[in-house]
């Protein structure tokens, strides 16, 4: 299974920015696919999964601001991130759990086996 993330870049606070992340190598529609995010010194946070049956959770920063959506045809996950706020600045990830993770595993990064390289996003004036 590879993951192949891209979108990001710079952009000015309120500004918006959409990544969108390409599974390959098996069945999408297997997976729940999450976004996590990284600032510098801090550690790899849940930001938003899109679940196999298409139910969505939001970490409480990314609530009202992002969401996440998948295409199960063209096996893509995206992420679209409004208001973007200079905390917001992070290495973004994102990854692929599998059919048998229990659900309160989907919120942690240990929940996840397949992760994509990161895209860079920097809100910044």
């Amino acid at each position: 299974v590879q993951l192949q993330a891209s979108g990001g870049g710079l952009v000015q606070p309120g500004g918006s920015l959409r990544l969108s992340c390409a599974l390959s190598g098996s069945t999408f529609s297997n997976f729940a696919l999450g976004w996590f995010r990284q600032a510098p010194g801090k550690e790899r946070e849940f930001v938003a999964v899109n679940r196999r049956s298409g139910v969505t959770s939001y970490a409480a920063s990314a609530k009202d601001r992002f969401t996440v959506s998948r295409d199960n045809a063209k096996r893509t996950v995206s992420l679209q991130m409004n208001s973007l706020k200079p905390e917001d600045t992070a290495v973004y990830y994102c990854a692929a759990a599998r059919i048998s993770t229990i659900l309160s595993q989907l919120w942690i990064p240990e929940g996840y086996t397949e992760w994509g390289q990161g895209t860079l996003v920097t809100v910044s004036s």
